[in-house]
């Protein structure tokens, strides 16, 4: 059996989800409205689910009128079909520094989520105030993964890595002014982070943060069966 079906304009890797424990996920960027609805009706015939990011307004509420069960998440550009199932112990705790850092946050929670995670959002807890952040310390302390999502500086990667002994996967957004430059400030940032072992993902990146949570916890479950 071929590890991949040839649909002409693309090569669906069918064989993804044996090799990494996911289905392959749709990059909906750049994509007609015909060729998402065609991948997405045979990722579903392969694994019963499917994930679109990168989805405008407009876009994902044409795709959700064309694909029965799909959910378009507007805040998160992310089309969904499958019903999340949680399969791994623990959980990914997802905290935003700003509420303009929302959709990117979203985009996380809500992949790790369709990927089998259980998953905590801790909103507007960025460094200005760092007040709500530390109301959120045991809860954060008690994730076994910590996703941090921000932008300006990107500080709250730095603080969270220093109050865990967790993964911490760190986000760097595009929300900041001038010499933020679309989120290159904060990404230099939290790759010279003082805290060890701190993982940056790329700008606006939740998916990617989300995905490698997902590995750690589907590590885990494997080490424990």
């Amino acid at each position: 059996m071929s590890s991949f079906e040839d649909l002409g304009f693309c090569k669906l890797d069918i064989d993804r989800e044996e090799r990494t424990g996911f289905p392959e996920v749709v990059f909906g960027a750049g994509k007609t409205i015909e060729q998402i609805e065609a991948i997405v009706r045979r990722l579903i015939t392969h694994h019963n689910r499917a994930l679109v990011t990168r989805l405008t307004p407009e876009r994902g509420e044409q795709l959700a009128a064309l694909v029965p069960g799909a959910v378009f998440h507007e805040a998160s550009g992310l089309l969904q079909v499958g019903d999340a199932e949680v399969r791994f112990p623990g959980h990914v705790a997802v905290l935003c520094g700003g509420t303009s850092d929302i959709p990117v946050a979203e985009e996380a929670a809500l992949t790790a989520e369709w990927m089998g995670c259980r998953v905590q959002r801790i909103y507007d807890v960025g460094v200005a105030g760092i007040d709500r952040l530390l109301a959120y310390r045991e809860e954060i302390r008690r994730a076994h993964v910590v996703i941090v999502v921000a932008g300006m500086e990107g500080a709250l990667a730095s603080v969270v890595g220093g109050m865990v002994r967790r993964p911490v996967v760190a986000v760097p957004t595009s929300v900041g002014y001038g010499a933020h430059m679309q989120g290159v400030t904060p990404m230099l940032a939290m790759m010279t982070s003082c805290a060890s072992g701190v993982a940056v993902m790329n700008i606006d990146n939740g998916f990617g943060a989300a995905f490698y949570a997902s590995t750690i916890l589907q590590l885990v479950k494997e080490a424990n069966d």
